[in-house]
């Protein structure tokens, strides 16, 4: 028996080329134990028609939420499925999803899904690259949603790179490792800290950085996606968190973040420093709103508490502390000092000098830094997949430390 024995899958098929492996992946799926059922836009039965899909999966297709005078009740279908595959997902339809424009019956059943959503897209290669692309998948990964990594060859225009849809096996595989994956983190407490933070110069202005909060939150969904109970204490920011083992404490400041800390932390198993705190913040902050005068401007700032030597200082030796460090110059150096000094079990190092890599990014490149002085280099890679490294990593010291 597998972990797919009995399970609902919905496949949802949006117009592509890469439609004619979907009659494969239906096929697999059934091999499997599955109950599958397909929906598909009317440009995907362009490319294969309903009638394929009804005799692979011995069930009806979908193709509008209305056919006729008759409602398909995409809600009903929504809610029946154990599992959710967009598959093949265009640029259009990704587009459609991230923004919840509900024209077809893919979107309209998505937004009724209670269920895990994977998402298999295909596309040429500037389209898969495009920033908007890339900017609508950081988006459904933000809802939870699951991508499955496009493939890397030649394309149906003629070009050579990535946008393939992965292969129906790849993505029946990435789909029983998503759903047999061990709640190795099951009854931890995990309090990451995120996000940057603003202090206060008046009721206007504040000093600031550039940090989103990103890489944060997808090691939240990670620890959460493993079984653990997560306490995110995030700064300001515009993200989405949807995961229900995600707990949210909302701060500005830094003290505010010390504060939040230091009151989750004496419970807590795993402890991720992973925001951008403020060294400095104004020493005398105005309540009301500070007028332009003639000539230079100077405030005097002062030090903010440091969170992470403090928590440092009280950790138990159960606990686990993570590090972050953000270099320019004498990285591994750095990493190291602050590691010693903080206490910390590993720190993750980042260098504004790899592209790709630090605030605003959608991706990381990373080197973890042990105690030992030890460094394991990654290469560049979108944040959910360094969250995935990192996490791994955290398993390997709880291990050892039963």
């Amino acid at each position: 028996m597998t972990v797919l024995q009995d399970k609902n899958i919905l496949i949802a098929v949006s117009g592509s080329i890469a439609a004619y492996k979907t009659a494969f992946l239906v096929r697999s799926f059934i091999k499997q134990g599955a109950e599958v059922k397909v929906i598909m836009t009317d440009a995907a039965a362009l490319f294969v028609s309903p009638l394929t899909f009804s005799t692979l999966s011995k069930n009806e297709v979908y193709t509008n939420v209305t056919d006729g005078h008759a409602w398909n009740n995409h809600v009903e279908l929504g809610l029946w499925a154990d599992a959710m595959i967009v598959a093949p997902a265009t640029a259009n339809t990704l587009a459609k999803m991230a923004n919840g424009i509900s024209d077809n019956v893919i979107v309209t059943t998505y937004l009724s899904a209670k269920c895990p959503v994977f998402i298999a897209p295909a596309m040429d290669r500037d389209m898969w690259l495009h920033p908007s692309t890339q900017n609508n998948i950081e988006l459904l990964r933000s809802f939870g949603d699951k991508i499955i990594p496009v493939g890397d060859g030649e394309l149906a225009s003629g070009l050579e790179g990535k946008g393939r849809m992965a292969e129906p096996d790849e993505i029946v595989d990435f789909i029983k490792a998503s759903i047999s994956k061990k709640k190795v983190l099951l009854n931890k407490k995990v309090v990451i800290t995120a996000g940057p933070t603003y202090e206060k110069i008046d009721p206007v202005r504040y000093i600031g950085n550039h940090s989103s909060g990103k890489m944060g939150l997808a090691l939240a969904e990670s620890c959460a996606e493993r079984g653990a109970e997560v306490q995110l204490i995030l700064g300001p920011n515009h993200l989405t968190v949807n995961h229900p083992n995600i707990h949210v404490t909302p701060v500005q400041s830094a003290q505010e973040m010390y504060n939040a800390s230091h009151k989750f932390f004496e419970n807590s198993d795993i402890t991720i420093m992973a925001a951008a705190v403020a060294d400095y913040r104004p020493a005398n902050p105005m309540d009301s709103k500070m007028k332009k005068k003639e000539g230079d401007l100077s405030i005097q700032l002062e030090r903010t508490l440091d969170i992470a030597a403090s928590l440092g200082k009280i950790k138990k030796e159960h606990q686990i502390l993570i590090g972050f460090a953000l270099e320019t110059d004498n990285e591994l150096q750095h990493a190291q000092k602050k590691l010693t000094k903080k206490n910390f079990d590993f720190i993750v190092l980042n260098s504004l000098k790899d592209k790709g890599a630090g605030f605003k990014h959608n991706t990381n490149k990373i080197t973890i830094v042990s105690k030992e002085n030890s460094s394991k280099k990654f290469e560049l890679k979108s944040k959910a997949e360094v969250a995935e490294d990192i996490v791994s990593e955290i398993i390997v010291l709880l291990n050892d430390k039963i």
